[in-house]
């Protein structure tokens, strides 16, 4: 049996008032969702614990079938296996977003998706000015980068109760009491602060002033964690996958499991995306792995921003370029299943990630059929079918 799944990041949602009420879910024209609800079955699961932030990194470890209570160490770690950085058992990974603060107020936790290749000679400049051999800033996608603190025979001065704010959260809102706190944070706090007037005057930040564009200000330093043990998904629940996203996160988590990682040229972890190149490599992947993964971070970008019309614009282009053809093929290969289903909600309203259920629809061989035609979050809210334990949906996608 092939088995796909597609996560359309942080599509559940509330009622708009812009939508009549409707959910984006609901709003937008996703017939091919609809027809694996049709064909299946609906529920919702809950992939993110009430002590646990609501980040994709808790979510998606529970999504991909492993209790975050278990395995959860922080978001960090997890992109830095995606870069095949190890880190020894002292060491300690931290998330380091470029951002845009003005008037101590979040104006762009992404430094107005500042390219690769800035946040590159911005990331040399602060660790000239650092100095310290412990400390390694490690360019990634964009905004989104690393630092590695190498701990040595000492452990590293961060801990579980060292608090750190994701960036996201804060968008419009003030940063003022949401800087580091608890061990460790006077690092995070120190690294900030130099890199501010490090990067006020970089020629990087000047060009783009002059373009019109807003200057990456700081670094934002989060999600610390130290390295996963994480069992490879083969030895947990006997197959072979593969991951298909653009974003680091996902790709770590891959690596964490043992999964094939599969680059799409035009895949940008933005609204801008090539849906459908991202629908054509899932399909070749079937060829050669048990379950094929397409992550989609678009619907999670647009609640981020706030704007309603792109969130739905990025479900109809998942549903027509990714969830219908993927299905056709699933279906014309013989046994299957497929689950479409986010990782957690990301309200419009709150521009940041939630607690609390998130809708699936399931369909294929074995998938008992319900009376559900649609795929939304009424239709999950009326349905018997529910995972309190998020990372136990994964088992029962299997059938296992």
């Amino acid at each position: 049996m092939k088995y796909a799944l597609v996560i359309p990041d942080g599509c559940a949602d509330e009622p708009q008032e812009a939508l009549g009420g409707k959910t984006p879910l609901e709003a937008a024209n996703v017939p091919a969702m609809d027809a694996v609800a049709a064909a299946g079955a609906v529920g919702r699961a809950n992939h993110v614990p009430a002590h646990l932030p609501p980040g994709s990194d808790v979510a998606n470890l529970s999504l991909l079938g492993y209790d975050p209570n278990a395995y959860f160490t922080g978001r960090a770690p997890l992109e830095a296996a995606a870069q095949g950085i190890e880190l020894g058992p002292n060491d300690c990974a931290v998330r380091c977003n470029l951002v845009t603060i003005e008037d101590q107020s979040m104006r762009d936790f992404t430094a107005d998706h500042i390219s690769t290749e800035e946040a590159r000679e911005l990331l040399a400049a602060l660790s000239a000015e650092v100095g310290r051999p412990e400390l390694e800033f490690v360019p990634g996608v964009s905004y989104r980068n690393l630092l590695i603190y190498r701990g040595g025979d000492a452990p590293a001065p961060f801990t579980r109760d060292t608090r750190a704010t994701p960036p996201h959260d804060l968008t419009d809102k003030s940063v003022l009491d949401d800087y580091p706190r608890g061990p460790g944070s006077d690092l995070l706090n120190q690294l900030m602060s130099q890199s501010v007037s490090v990067f006020e005057s970089h020629p990087v930040n000047e060009k783009r002033r002059k373009e019109g564009r807003l200057p990456a200000t700081n670094v934002w330093l989060w999600g610390q964690g130290l390295a996963p043990a994480v069992p490879p998904f083969a030895e947990v629940y006997g197959k072979q996958g593969a991951m298909i996203t653009a974003v680091d996160l996902l790709r770590g988590l891959a690596a964490l499991i043992g999964w094939r990682r599969i680059e799409v040229p035009g895949a940008t972890g933005y609204l801008d995306t090539d849906y459908a190149a991202k629908g054509r490599y899932a399909i070749d992947a079937l060829d050669d792995v048990d379950i094929v993964c397409v992550h989609v971070e678009a619907p999670d970008e647009a609640s981020h921003e706030g704007s309603t019309g792109a969130k739905v614009k990025a479900l109809e282009e998942i549903d027509r370029h990714i969830v219908a053809p993927l299905h056709e093929a699933l279906q014309a290969r013989g046994d299957y299943r497929l689950l479409v289903t986010p990782d957690h909600p990301t309200p419009l309203r709150t521009k940041t990630h939630s607690h609390g259920p998130v809708p699936f629809a399931v369909a294929g061989g074995g998938v008992d059929v319900d009376a559900a035609t649609t795929y939304d979050e009424p239709s999950a809210e009326r349905s018997p079918l529910a995972f309190p334990d998020g990372w136990k949906l994964m088992r029962y996608f299997l059938g296992a």
